[in-house]
Protein backbone atom coordinates (compact mmCIF):
# COMPACT_ATOMS: atom_id res chain seq x y z
CA UNK A 1 0.00 0.00 0.00
CA UNK A 2 2.50 2.42 0.54
CA UNK A 3 4.43 1.92 -2.53
CA UNK A 4 1.41 2.74 -4.39
CA UNK A 5 1.44 5.78 -2.43
CA UNK A 6 4.74 7.11 -3.07
CA UNK A 7 3.99 6.71 -6.97
CA UNK A 8 1.41 9.31 -6.71
CA UNK A 9 2.19 12.39 -7.64
CA UNK A 10 3.04 15.07 -5.17
CA UNK A 11 -0.46 17.22 -4.37
CA UNK A 12 1.08 20.79 -4.92
CA UNK A 13 2.07 19.20 -8.39
CA UNK A 14 -1.04 18.12 -9.18
CA UNK A 15 -4.53 20.00 -10.69
CA UNK A 16 -6.36 18.82 -7.28
CA UNK A 17 -5.30 21.37 -5.43
CA UNK A 18 -6.36 24.42 -8.09
CA UNK A 19 -9.57 22.36 -8.63
CA UNK A 20 -10.39 22.06 -5.26
CA UNK A 21 -9.87 25.80 -4.58
CA UNK A 22 -12.11 26.67 -7.30
CA UNK A 23 -14.64 24.55 -6.13
CA UNK A 24 -14.85 25.79 -2.58
CA UNK A 25 -14.51 29.52 -3.92
CA UNK A 26 -17.70 28.61 -6.11
CA UNK A 27 -19.28 27.14 -3.15
CA UNK A 28 -19.02 29.77 -0.83
CA UNK A 29 -20.57 32.26 -3.66
CA UNK A 30 -23.81 30.11 -3.56
CA UNK A 31 -23.83 30.18 -0.01
CA UNK A 32 -23.65 33.65 0.78
CA UNK A 33 -25.59 34.56 -1.88
CA UNK A 34 -28.31 32.05 -0.24
CA UNK A 35 -27.23 32.96 2.92
CA UNK A 36 -28.35 36.86 2.13
CA UNK A 37 -31.27 36.07 -0.09
CA UNK A 38 -32.96 34.22 2.98
CA UNK A 39 -31.92 36.92 5.06
CA UNK A 40 -33.89 39.61 3.17
CA UNK A 41 -36.75 37.37 2.69
CA UNK A 42 -37.44 36.88 6.57
CA UNK A 43 -36.18 33.65 6.56
CA UNK A 44 -32.75 32.36 8.99
CA UNK A 45 -30.10 33.23 7.23
CA UNK A 46 -28.41 29.63 8.51
CA UNK A 47 -30.92 27.45 6.29
CA UNK A 48 -28.70 28.17 3.36
CA UNK A 49 -26.03 25.82 4.76
CA UNK A 50 -28.41 22.81 5.77
CA UNK A 51 -28.98 20.14 2.93
CA UNK A 52 -32.71 20.00 2.12
CA UNK A 53 -34.16 22.38 4.54
CA UNK A 54 -32.84 24.86 2.14
CA UNK A 55 -35.13 23.92 -0.72
CA UNK A 56 -37.66 24.13 1.72
CA UNK A 57 -37.49 27.98 2.54
CA UNK A 58 -36.52 28.59 -1.08
CA UNK A 59 -40.26 26.93 -1.85
CA UNK A 60 -41.44 28.96 1.01
CA UNK A 61 -39.98 31.86 -0.07
CA UNK A 62 -41.08 31.51 -3.83
CA UNK A 63 -44.77 30.65 -2.95
CA UNK A 64 -44.44 26.76 -3.37
CA UNK A 65 -46.21 24.08 -1.96
CA UNK A 66 -43.88 21.55 0.48
CA UNK A 67 -44.20 18.81 -1.93
CA UNK A 68 -41.65 20.84 -4.15
CA UNK A 69 -39.06 19.61 -2.01
CA UNK A 70 -40.10 15.57 -2.16
CA UNK A 71 -39.90 16.12 -6.71
CA UNK A 72 -36.01 17.22 -5.75
CA UNK A 73 -35.54 13.38 -4.73
CA UNK A 74 -37.36 12.18 -8.29
CA UNK A 75 -34.62 11.80 -11.45
CA UNK A 76 -35.22 14.14 -13.90
CA UNK A 77 -38.11 15.63 -12.54
CA UNK A 78 -35.95 17.31 -10.48
CA UNK A 79 -34.41 19.39 -12.75
CA UNK A 80 -37.94 20.92 -14.29
CA UNK A 81 -38.37 21.19 -9.99
CA UNK A 82 -35.85 22.80 -9.21
CA UNK A 83 -36.19 25.05 -12.20
CA UNK A 84 -39.70 25.87 -11.26
CA UNK A 85 -38.80 26.60 -7.30
CA UNK A 86 -35.51 28.85 -8.89
CA UNK A 87 -37.85 31.07 -10.93
CA UNK A 88 -40.56 31.22 -8.04
CA UNK A 89 -37.93 32.09 -5.61
CA UNK A 90 -36.77 35.04 -8.50
CA UNK A 91 -40.59 36.24 -8.44
CA UNK A 92 -40.54 36.74 -4.90
CA UNK A 93 -37.55 39.43 -5.72
CA UNK A 94 -39.14 40.83 -8.83
CA UNK A 95 -36.73 39.08 -11.33
CA UNK A 96 -37.78 37.32 -14.13
CA UNK A 97 -38.07 34.07 -15.53
CA UNK A 98 -34.57 34.18 -17.18
CA UNK A 99 -32.98 35.10 -13.91
CA UNK A 100 -34.62 32.67 -12.15
CA UNK A 101 -33.28 30.06 -14.94
CA UNK A 102 -29.71 31.54 -14.24
CA UNK A 103 -30.12 30.40 -10.80
CA UNK A 104 -30.55 27.31 -12.21
CA UNK A 105 -27.98 26.99 -13.97
CA UNK A 106 -25.16 28.96 -12.89
CA UNK A 107 -25.95 29.52 -9.38
CA UNK A 108 -22.31 30.77 -8.04
CA UNK A 109 -23.55 34.18 -10.08
CA UNK A 110 -26.85 34.08 -10.02
CA UNK A 111 -27.31 33.65 -5.94
CA UNK A 112 -24.77 36.76 -5.19
CA UNK A 113 -26.38 39.01 -7.56
CA UNK A 114 -29.88 38.32 -5.51
CA UNK A 115 -28.58 38.04 -1.91
CA UNK A 116 -26.28 41.05 -2.38
CA UNK A 117 -27.91 43.01 -4.89
CA UNK A 118 -30.46 45.77 -4.67
CA UNK A 119 -33.91 43.20 -5.23
CA UNK A 120 -36.27 43.34 -2.52
CA UNK A 121 -38.31 40.42 -1.16
CA UNK A 122 -41.95 41.07 -2.42
CA UNK A 123 -44.14 38.87 0.10
CA UNK A 124 -47.26 36.97 -1.57
CA UNK A 125 -50.37 38.51 -1.19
Amino acid sequence: MIAVLSQLPPLQDSAFVPQLVLQVALTVAVVAGMWKTFSKAGEPPWAAIVPIYNVYVMTKIGNNAWWWVLLMFVPVVNLFALAKISVDLAGAFGRGILFGLGLTVIPFVFYPILGFGGSQHRPAG
